[in-house]
């Protein structure tokens, strides 16, 4: 999702750097997309390299950080209780860690800069975009710690929006359900096609790239601020 929304982004000539793993495929993306994308290798939980992300786009634009779309995020199945035992504590602390606090840590460091910038003929001065997921609402059996993650971005979405408003600085966040992710891609078909079943309408998973219409959207419409957007064809998940 976070791919779709930089290749969509770059296509209506915005300049983008791309925060992500050095594992990760983020340089060969640049490489691909041209000259108006760089890649910066970022742990979202690490205040230097969010910050040296931030100067890299500075840098190579000669514009400060006006959007940020926030994409990062990982999960972990295991059961409160489960047959070896208690969930291990780190596991459940990793992934609020990365989910949230690497959230949280991008929302702040880039908010402080949006904040020293001059605002446009609106009086905005920038968009962040967050992502949970329909498990902050519908978290199934060994999703306590993803379930949590999301459910924490959910519920910081609107004081975060009220704390920047007087910087006109809009907050909102995306709830996908089932998407098309690499994580599902690797599954059966079997799978997939079962997974696409439980979605009302249109019955499938999602696509990347309508994720990534939902967060252009949000960054071209200044009316929408402090609001939490589920994009699931109307999927409740059971338990």
């Amino acid at each position: 999702m976070g791919r779709a929304t930089v290749e969509r982004l770059v296509k209506s000539g915005g300049r983008v750097v791309i925060m992500d793993l050095p594992s990760s495929p983020g340089a060969d993306l640049a490489a691909k997309l041209g000259p108006n994308v760089v890649f910066s290798p970022t742990d979202v939980t690490n205040e230097l390299q969010v910050n040296a992300a931030l100067d890299l786009l500075e840098k190579s634009f000669g514009k400060g950080v006006n959007t940020v779309v926030n994409c990062a995020g990982i999960a972990a199945a295991t059961k409160t209780l489960g047959k070896k035992g208690p969930h291990p504590l780190d596991t459940f602390q990793k992934v609020l860690t990365v989910n949230t606090v690497g959230t949280f840590n991008v929302i702040r460091l880039a908010a402080h800069r949006m904040a020293a910038s001059e605002p446009d003929a609106k009086g905005e001065r920038g968009v962040i975009v967050n992502t949970a997921s329909v498990a902050a609402y519908d978290g199934q059996i060994g999703q306590a710690a993803y379930a949590a993650s999301k459910g924490a971005i959910v519920g910081m979405t609107l004081p975060i929006a009220r704390d920047l408003a007087p910087s006109g600085i809009r907050v909102c966040t995306i709830a996908p359900g089932l998407f098309m992710t690499p994580l599902l891609a690797g599954l059966p078909e079997k799978v997939q096609n079962e997974l696409a079943r439980e979605v009302p309408f249109p019955s499938r998973l999602g696509d990347p790239d309508e994720y990534a219409q939902l967060a252009e959207h949000i960054i071209s419409n200044v009316m929408l601020n402090g609001e939490c957007i589920r994009i699931d064809g109307a999927l409740r998940m059971k338990p």
